[in-house]
């Protein structure tokens, strides 16, 4: 097999596991907003066990960049996308660790009626789940286009988190004993804004692997 062909076989194998990886952080960001909606608190805390899952993706990933690498010694192109797979791991595993955060916070919630509806909340987990797939599909793809898409999705999670966060201390305001819950749910809402700032950076990464510049957004 010649030298060319056999980095091409690493480096698929390398695009499928960050999409497996992915994938599973999407499933987690579903299920805790599923645990948040539906008051599952056993849901809620099963998602740091997969977070473990998602660590092990990290670590294998990260392994098998250096190996490429090292052993292949990649021209400019091929050395840009896979070092740029190595940075965009690190922004995969915060979705994972920010959707087990949500996941603590619905285990440890007092299982009593919601202060408000959790209809911008919930938008905001669809649209998490969509940016962390479409962000890193950009990559896969090598689609600049997509990549561009995703950042402009940011300004629509940024103003649904502060809708959530002026009603919320509106809801303070009115009654001092909402505090509690209403702090719980600003918290749950940040982390998935935080999940749109991540999936941002993956975005970043592939309009640099496409370009050669990496510009912050």
């Amino acid at each position: 097999m010649s030298v060319r062909k056999l980095f091409e076989e690493e480096l698929q194998a390398l695009k499928n596991e960050l999409v497996e990886m992915c994938r599973l952080t999407e499933n987690m960001i579903d299920d805790a907003i599923t645990a948040l909606v539906e008051h599952n608190r056993e849901l809620g805390r099963s998602i740091k066990e997969t977070d473990k899952t998602v660590d092990e993706y990290e670590m294998d990933i990260e392994k098998k960049c250096m190996r490429i690498l090292l052993k292949q010694q990649p021209v400019a192109k091929d050395f840009r996308e896979v070092s740029t797979a190595l940075k965009m791991i690190t922004d995969i595993e915060r979705f994972g660790d920010q959707a087990s955060d949500i996941g603590d916070i619905v285990f440890n919630m007092p299982q009593e009626k919601y202060i408000k509806k959790l209809t911008h909340i919930t938008k905001m987990g669809e649209l998490a789940i969509k940016m962390v797939h479409e962000s890193v599909n950009s990559f896969i793809n090598n689609d600049e286009k997509a990549a561009d898409a995703v950042i402009l999705m940011d300004d629509e999670m940024d103003d649904l988190f502060n809708t959530v966060k002026d009603e919320l201390i509106e809801l303070i305001k009115k009654n001092s004993e909402n505090g509690n819950q209403a702090i719980m749910l600003m918290m749950i809402a940040k982390y998935l804004e935080r999940i749109g700032d991540h999936a941002v950076n993956v975005a970043e990464w592939t309009k640099y692997n496409e370009t050669g510049v990496h510009v912050k957004y």
